[in-house]
């Protein structure tokens, strides 16, 4: 049920992206949309983890050199029935993880040197068992192709720009320019509330899901008043918005500005605290 959830997210902005193009250039506007699409979301499928790694310097890790964290992940795979992802560790001091991949048997669980070194094995534990949340719904790939979809029509609308407006003559051309303006500012708004609609929404999902995998909702609130501290000081080498949405904690949370709270990638730590202490009394 989780893999059609996310295939039918992936969809709908696909299908969004080909109407924007259709309004932008009509029939060949359209088709040109949807190659690129099919192309934006078979390379997000395929490739993404492996870009997204390389680009935080992500090291692999085993049983030999990270026994600690592989017992960790093992244990909590066993009990959530899951296979064995991959490990990484990020040679970074800012304390955060991720996962990435696109199906059970591709997936890759990151952590920086930060958070092994910051927070307490049943932290940890709690922030593994956050990530194998997201891994078991498949929100490592709706999220990769929900931003790459909506960069693709911040491009489009960009490149409408620069075309004059899109389509339009005759006595209707007026008028269609002067939708088409509005549609270029708008649109990739929309695109870019989609995209963090689903991050806000799957990270909750993802801490209710570590306080089931762990029975300690206790142990996530700890961790991420913790994480949520020291991220304020420091921002993660090569850090990019595009892969902001990613992380357990935002990687820029030491950087936002007020405006930019209307984006965020993340609820606020407030308000997960405040969900985990009601799954306490439940």
């Amino acid at each position: 049920m989780e893999r059609l959830k996310t295939y039918a997210l992936m969809t709908g902005m696909t299908l969004l992206f080909i109407w924007f193009g259709n309004m932008m250039a009509g029939d060949t506007g359209m088709i040109m949309a949807f190659l690129a699409a099919a192309g934006m979301n078979f390379y997000a499928y395929y490739y993404s983890d492996k870009q997204v790694l390389k680009h935080y310097n992500a090291i692999p890790v085993d049983p030999q050199n990270a026994s600690g964290l592989y017992d960790i992940v093992y244990r909590l795979t066993e009990r959530s029935n899951l296979p064995m992802p991959a490990l990484y560790i990020i040679p970074d001091q800012q304390p955060n993880a991720f996962a990435t991949g696109r199906d059970y048997e591709h997936a890759a669980v990151a952590v920086t040197e930060g958070l092994l070194d910051l927070l307490s094995k049943e932290e940890i534990e709690a922030v593994i068992a956050h990530e194998l949340s997201h891994i078991k719904h498949y929100d490592m790939l709706i999220g990769t192709v929900a931003a790459t979809i909506a960069g693709a029509i911040a491009m489009l609308a960009n490149f409408g720009m620069f075309m004059g407006g899109g389509r339009g003559n005759g006595e209707r051309g007026s008028n269609n320019i002067i939708v088409m303006m509005i549609l270029m500012f708008v649109m990739p708004m929309v695109a870019t509330f989609i995209q963090m609609t689903i991050s806000r929404n799957r990270e909750f999902m993802a801490d209710e899901g570590s306080a089931k995998m762990t029975e300690h909702p206790e142990w996530l609130q700890s961790a991420l008043i913790k994480l949520d501290n020291y991220a304020h000081d420091t921002v993660i080498h090569r850090a990019e918005p595009e892969s902001a949405h990613m992380f357990i904690i935002n990687p820029f949370t030491g950087k936002d500005l007020s405006f930019q709270q209307l984006f965020r990638t993340h609820p606020s730590t407030e308000a997960r605290v405040e969900r985990l202490e009601e799954l306490k009394r439940l």
